[in-house]
């Protein structure tokens, strides 16, 4: 149990003390980089999605 303790500890120390966060603005802007990024690969997602689905019912209904 001491170790995780430790462990903790020293996370909490080097996310204190060594790591370099952004400024807020840059933040932000890397926010909206990320949730534009979501959206577009969300929708080339759907779209393949979409096209698959076309696909695999176009080729079922020749089955039958």
């Amino acid at each position: 149990m001491a170790e995780i303790v430790n462990y903790v500890k020293e996370s909490f120390d080097e996310l204190k003390n060594h790591v370099s966060w952004p400024t807020w603005a840059e933040g932000q802007k890397l926010m909206i980089l990320v949730a534009v990024f979501s959206i577009i690969f969300s929708l080339a997602i759907w779209g393949v999605d979409t096209v698959f689905s076309g696909v695999i019912e176009t080729y079922f209904s020749w089955i039958n």
